[in-house]
């Protein structure tokens, strides 16, 4: 008697056809195999309430409409809390604390949403929608010809089973709560991101003006903020520049700081290449002194190094080069086009300043801009 057999059983060997009991310990099989097992069969269907009673039918109705109609109400909520509730209102809430009342709103909208078409779908489907039990026979994975041409003969029935066309009350409140459900997505995407930005990328403080006429801004040392003349400037000295009054903002500082950066060198005006933008890089400076932007026209990177001997500008996170001698031509690297050059000269008191803006937008490209 093996140790697993319970007292008082004797152990039964089992024939080719029958299954051994767990209570029979460990049993020496014979090897045998079925010729076919048995078919389980499916358990008797058992029909609802609302397959018997058309009240029942009509009761279940409403109450997958009402919820869809939950999903309405808190799409709409979303939308609300949106564009009416400013989002530095407070308002206090068990656990939470303060918290502000434009999120609440939001996590409710979109919860109630989700949470009325999710309910709706299952209730429609437990209720309403058909659930026979059905067994299909296991056939090739193509389906035949005869089978994908009625295809859509197949969906019509399931639409017509699901009584989608008895049922107007649900898909009309269906339609308009899946409809609805994408708005506060749309609605995310697009207005989250901010305002345009309009002539933003394209104006730089340099830019400044009042009364309609262009100031001509002195160009201070960053970060000392002081004014700078051409005999500070010597040949192989490089100073990182920015317009004066800047450091005076109190909005968009560091916006405009990243724009308005500049490079300002000097060189024997001899050695300027003589082609067109060689010369207009010569005629845009002072004696020689050149100003460029700072910002690569790659990714935005600073562009800092400087080859006194070569004349050579490169950023370091890609490695563009840029050839002062031939307006900061790109001679090397991912950078798509020249830095844009400050066109410089002196006022009345002999302090460097910036003869007009800079004539194109500074850094990488954009939409408008390939």
């Amino acid at each position: 008697m093996s140790e697993h057999t319970p007292t008082g059983a004797a152990p039964q060997e089992p024939t080719g056809s029958e299954a051994a009991r767990l209570d029979q310990g460990h049993v020496q099989g014979t090897g045998g195999v079925p010729e076919q097992f048995a078919n389980p069969g499916l358990p008797p269907h058992v029909l609802r309430n609302a397959d018997l009673d058309e009240k029942a039918a009509k009761r279940a109705e409403r109450q997958v409409a009402l919820l869809f109609l939950v999903s309405i109400l808190g799409t709409v909520l979303f939308l609300v809390a949106y564009f009416m509730v400013d989002v530095d209102t407070q308002v206090w809430v068990p656990i939470t604390n303060e918290m502000s009342l434009s999120n609440l709103l939001l996590g409710l909208g979109l919860a109630f949403s989700l949470l009325g078409i999710g309910l709706g779908a299952v209730h429609w489907a437990k209720t309403i929608m058909p659930d026979a039990e059905t067994v299909e026979m296991r056939h090739p994975m193509r389906s035949t010809d005869e089978d994908r041409t009625g295809f859509v003969d197949t969906m019509l029935e399931g639409g017509e089973a699901a009584q989608l066309t008895r049922r107007p009350l649900i898909k009309m409140t269906f339609g308009a709560a899946m409809g609805l459900f994408a708005v506060p997505l749309l609605v995310q995407i697009g207005g989250s991101l901010g305002p345009l930005p309009k002539n933003d990328l394209s104006v730089t403080f340099w830019d400044k003006s009042e009364n309609g006429r262009s100031n001509q801004l002195r160009l201070h040392r960053d970060p000392e903020d002081t004014p700078i003349r051409p005999a500070d400037v010597t040949i192989g000295s490089v100073f990182h520049i920015q317009p004066a009054g800047l450091l005076e903002l109190d909005d968009d500082k560091l916006s405009e700081m990243s724009k308005t950066s500049v490079l300002l060198m000097r060189l024997d005006p001899k050695q300027f290449q003589d082609t067109d933008r060689g010369r207009k890089a010569r005629d845009w400076g002072y004696q020689g002194i050149v100003a460029y932007s700072k910002v690569c026209t790659h990714v935005g990177c600073p562009v800092g190094l400087y080859e006194q001997t070569t004349h050579h500008l490169l950023c370091p996170c890609h490695q563009s080069t840029f050839d002062v001698t031939n307006d900061c031509e790109v001679i090397f690297g991912p950078a798509g086009r020249p830095l844009p050059q400050l066109k410089i000269t002196v006022d009345s008191k002999g302090y460097l300043i910036a003869d007009q803006p800079f004539q194109e937008p500074v850094g990488p490209s954009f939409w408008e801009r390939g």
